[in-house]
């Protein structure tokens, strides 16, 4: 592929990724301004309908004003507004960092892609983009809310479904695909649900199991599962510990551990071969 037909691809996928990033921000937003209408004991339905992803308008998540095209352009509207709404002044939630993220996510991905790009591997890749739409979404309501909803983990389990699927039927060795496949998942989500079990919810929430289980499903080996969770304990322990010695983290605070999880399974899904081959070379 000629250098300047992989760059088109490259920018593409970066303005695709940045649109796919300003809908994060809204979709998790309108999740949670859903989820909190819906609890109300008078939800009001004019303002459910506003927040419909499919029928609903874009607007300010502060003064509920309809937004026009021009507030919208990912990142560059945000900088052109200085962070705050054009009609009440009120700072904007929402960070441009996730769109960027995204877009970065993106990029990485195509240029990093593990498998040859052709055939089957064309739909896998995109499914795979659809998932980390998804797997972004799920960091940033996690961090924000310390949640992990079944909104979002259950379209996102059938995503990996169908991906998983076409991974193991157009395998060399479908068996060992799907037994590989099967480990994965007990492994991704059988670790925490044994944790889940034994401290009945104080140490992690259902939603993490879940979380395994669906990520578990994603990088599809039993080894990866195991390095997806140990990228994921390394990544937690390198942000807390710091934090926690400066005393700017109590220690019985919060810390959502989704994040980490997704990353650890990103990086998994895109190096983990790399990193367990060279693992294995250690010892050999």
């Amino acid at each position: 592929m000629c250098v300047k037909i992989l760059l088109m691809i490259i920018v593409a996928l970066l303005v695709l990724g940045l649109v796919m990033g300003s809908f994060v921000n809204a979709l998790v937003w309108r999740l949670h301004e859903q989820e909190t209408e819906q609890a109300k004991k008078k939800p009001n339905k004019a303002y459910l309908k506003r927040l419909s992803m499919s029928r609903g308008r874009s607007m300010c998540s502060n003064c509920h004003h309809e937004l026009a095209a021009k507030d919208l352009i990912p990142v560059v509207s945000w900088l052109w507004l200085r962070g705050k709404c054009r009609y009440c002044g009120k700072p904007i939630p929402d960070s441009p960092l996730i769109e960027l993220s995204t877009a970065l996510l993106f990029a990485i991905s195509y240029i990093y892609w593990p498998e040859l790009l052709q055939g089957w591997q064309i739909a896998v890749f995109c499914l795979w983009l659809a998932i980390l739409v998804g797997l972004v979404a799920l960091s940033v309501y996690d961090l924000r809310w310390y949640l992990l909803p079944n909104r979002l983990i259950y379209p996102l389990s059938g995503l990996a479904i169908v991906q998983a699927a076409i991974l193991i039927l157009t395998a060399d060795d479908r068996r060992a695909a799907l037994i590989h496949t099967a480990l994965a998942v007990i492994v991704g989500g059988g670790i925490f649900y044994v944790i889940y079990q034994i401290s009945k919810g104080k140490w992690i929430g259902g939603g993490d199991v879940r979380l395994g289980w669906l990520l578990g499903l994603i990088v599809a080996t039993p080894a990866k599962g195991l390095l997806f969770i140990f990228l994921a304990a390394v990544g937690g322990t390198i942000i807390s510990v710091p934090l926690l010695a400066s005393g700017r983290l109590k220690r019985n605070a919060i810390i959502p551990f989704g994040p980490f999880l997704i990353l650890g399974a990103i990086i998994t899904v895109l190096f983990g071969t790399q990193i367990l081959n060279w693992y294995q070379g250690l010892f050999l």
